[in-house]
């Protein structure tokens, strides 16, 4: 494996910087560009693992597709619900988006499916996921472990059943499961309502689904704990504009925190759909000014790179719990990252992930279930091991630009969503 040593920064970060686009919103407005009823012209795509993993799926189900990584743009021929090809194997890779909304899809349709995933996802639970599409008349065939990646699936319309216009999930491990159900929903003549059995019932990546639901001309409607899309609702075909990445902005946010620094990240601004625009108020509590210009937004770090911790519940964006665990030993107190219980079942077991990570670099960690506390404290040189996950990579490189000896093991791994991050971050580095 690939190994990287970054560079330390001799001053507070200044950076203009531009991200990809967003992997939740690349990935959502590939299904629903399949779904919809006439071609669709994306911009602004994400091109990474799981995006390529998508379109290669939809390919193999015999989707039209032109692909342009150059200009970032996919147009995609929707068929109305329908899949070109009844029989094909498809592999989602590492990508929980393309796993869980693709079986949904392939679950309400008529034909008959294989489809295969990497070792990471095969680990990845969708039990409640293949349970509720069996509710509604698919049938699955494990190919290894029960209720989990790869698996064989015949659609509800292949069995000849006319699938039931109610189901129930639980979603206290995956938001992804009710998303994969309410965009894949108008594939129903009779319409969807879905009922939620867990604590758990929304949540920001839920709201993002919504949206785009919305955006591309389909209604849904939510109510405390359940969520219907009426029946006869249909995508149309339309030009659609990704958002950038704000998963990815926040990692050069918070380098101008820990520096005394600033960062602005092009075309990020106020009115974005993502969850993780809430790890702003996060930076605003450890001393950041945080300001929309023209360009987009811009983040000030406080004085000297100064900060105390905090105590901070992250279940509504823990994708940012590692940016903030990855700088918090740099506060002057300790910080909390609190209800963050999920994240040991995405692609590392996360909470475990920081834990190691930390306790390697001579930081001081208490783990609980669902939390972390860490202490203050400098950390030492070492090599950190990414557990194969992305955000780890892209997050603990940040404790590199204040401590001389930080080396990140398999770094490559942020292929996943943003691959050519460390170059972006020694560029903004430089400037």
């Amino acid at each position: 494996m690939s190994r990287y040593k970054v560079k330390p920064i001799t001053h507070p970060f200044n950076a203009v910087v531009e991200v990809p686009g967003s992997k939740s919103v690349t990935n959502r407005a590939l299904l629903l560009a399949a779904l919809s009823n006439e071609e669709c012209t994306l911009n602004g795509v994400l091109f990474s693992d799981d995006s390529r993993h998508f379109i290669t799926s939809l390919l193999s189900l015999g989707f039209k597709l032109q692909v342009n990584e150059v200009d970032h743009y996919v147009t995609v021929g929707g068929c109305d619900g329908d899949i070109p090809k009844k029989k094909a194997t498809i592999d989602v890779g590492s990508a929980g988006t393309a796993a869980r909304f693709l079986t949904s899809m392939l679950a309400l349709s008529d034909g008959e499916y294989t489809i295969n995933a990497s070792e990471q996802m095969k680990r990845r639970p969708m039990l409640p996921l293949f349970e509720a599409l069996e509710s509604l008349g698919a049938s699955f065939t494990y190919l290894e472990e029960k209720g989990h990646l790869p698996v064989k699936v015949v659609g509800a319309k292949a069995n000849g059943k006319t699938p039931e216009s109610e189901v129930s999930i639980d979603i206290s491990e995956s938001t992804q499961f009710l998303s994969a159900l309410l965009m894949t929903a108008p594939m129903l003549s009779n319409g969807l309502r879905v009922l939620i059995t867990s604590k758990k019932t929304s949540g920001s990546y839920i709201n993002i689904t919504m949206d785009m639901m919305r955006q591309f001309g389909c209604e849904v409607f939510h109510d405390g704990a359940s969520y219907d899309v009426p029946a006869g609702e249909h995508y149309r075909s339309r030009t659609y504009q990704i958002e950038p990445d704000v998963s990815a902005a926040c990692y050069f946010y918070a380098a101008a925190a820990i520096t005394g620094g600033r960062a602005l990240v092009k075309n990020v601004h106020s009115n974005v759909m993502q969850g993780d625009m809430k790890f702003l108020d996060v930076l605003k509590q450890l001393g950041c000014a945080v300001t929309e210009e023209r360009e987009g937004i811009c983040v000030t770090g406080p004085v000297n790179g100064e900060f105390s911790g905090i105590d901070v519940d992250m279940n509504d964006f823990s994708d940012q719990s590692m940016t903030l665990a990855a700088i918090a030993p740099f506060a002057k107190t300790a910080t909390c990252i609190r209800n963050i219980e999920h994240i040991r079942l995405q692609e590392s077991d996360r909470i475990a992930s920081m834990v190691s990570e930390l306790n390697n670099l001579g930081i001081d960690v208490k783990e609980g279930r669902d939390r972390i506390e860490i202490m203050p404290g400098k950390p030492t040189p070492g090599l950190v091991d990414t557990h194969d996950d992305h955000r780890m990579a892209m997050s603990f490189a940040l404790i590199g630009l204040l401590i001389d000896g930080i080396e990140i093991d398999n770094y490559e791994c942020c292929g996943k969503t943003f691959e050519n991050y460390f170059y972006v971050l020694e560029a903004a580095c430089r400037q």
